[in-house]
């Protein structure tokens, strides 16, 4: 158990120096969210392009990876949908944002540290795989089933290709497609523009999590305790179990990449959920529930990792 803190704690440690420098107006805020833009737009579009580009496309594409990552958030997505539509008879809108926050990972912000710390270089192909399951399936199915309830006129159709239109956008969809393309090219990327890459990937990592962290300062829950307390078991508890039984139960593959995809399911909601939630007019309940997820990830992610490392079930950790 000591080893699986190791990996952990300096993890959420950079999270609450993020959090205490926010706190203490060390670093103001609109600093932090313009930190958090280097992140999504520079630091892991070119952490996917050095993963890609420095292998052959067939170490990239884990079809059982995609498969296991790809199912298990579907699965979790579609039973907080129907119980929030059907059980706790939320609106349209509200159902999506509680599947999305049950299924959807941080993984650039935290899933990829952790993953880093217990993996190594393995971590980035992980990293790749379930940013092409978040935004080529994810989001485009959040988007068009969250739109769709709030503007009934439109067709479903039509949202998702406005979807998909904004997505094609979005540099973490592009370093994906320079990354592929280099790969199956087989070009070598020159050494000055390689090593720039590099030194902006590098960066991804610590700066993503000291803005998880100055991104909870203030978050409030706000009444919201019962919807909080389902997406937040939803994402910790039932996203890592479904992952992890597809896993188990689907072909073998690499044993580091069975834990590298436990691992990433293991994380806490996308950073942009509030933002998303914003969008539905319900950014209290997401905001508050990506602040108590985020917090008690430290306690499930290392709790899942010493379980893993006990009983041996992939082999062990390495």
């Amino acid at each position: 158990m000591l080893d699986i803190l190791a990996i952990t704690t300096p993890i959420f440690l950079i999270i609450a120096v993020g959090y205490f420098a926010v706190y203490r107006n060390i670093v103001p805020q609109t600093i932090v969210r313009g930190m958090g833009a280097f992140v999504m737009n520079f630091a892991l579009p070119c952490l996917l392009i050095r993963a890609m580009a420095q292998r052959d496309i067939s170490e990239i594409i884990e079809p059982i990876y995609l498969m296991a990552y790809g199912g298990g958030s579907i699965i979790v997505f579609a039973f907080g949908y129907f119980y929030a539509l059907k059980i706790a008879k939320k609106k349209q809108p509200n159902a999506t944002l509680q599947g999305t926050g049950m299924s959807f990972c941080n993984s650039g912000f935290v899933g990829y540290p952790i993953a880093l710390q217990l993996l190594g270089p393995a971590a980035e192909v992980g990293l790749a795989l379930c940013v092409m399951i978040e935004t080529l399936v994810m989001m485009p199915m959040a988007l068009v089933l969250g739109d769709s309830g709030q503007n009934e006129d439109q067709s479903k159709g039509r949202v998702l290709g406005k979807a998909f239109l904004n997505l094609g956008k979005s540099p973490i969809i592009i370093g994906i497609v320079v990354g592929l393309c280099i790969s199956l090219s087989g070009w070598v990327i020159p050494r000055p523009i390689f090593t720039a890459v590099d030194m902006l990937a590098s960066a991804s990592g610590p700066v993503a999590l000291f803005v998880i962290g100055g991104g909870l300062v203030g978050l409030k829950l706000k009444g919201l305790r019962a919807d909080v307390a389902r997406i937040v078991s939803g994402k910790l508890i039932l996203h890592p179990l479904a992952v992890f039984a597809l896993v188990w139960l689907l072909p073998d593959i690499d044993p580091i990449m069975q834990i590298a995809c436990v691992s990433f399911a293991c994380s806490p909601m996308l950073s942009i959920y509030p933002i998303l939630g914003q969008r539905y007019g319900h950014e209290g309940l997401c905001a508050a529930s990506m602040m108590v997820a985020t917090s008690l990830s430290f306690i499930t992610i290392s709790s899942v990792l010493w379980l893993l490392d006990l009983t041996q079930v992939f082999g062990p950790l390495p």
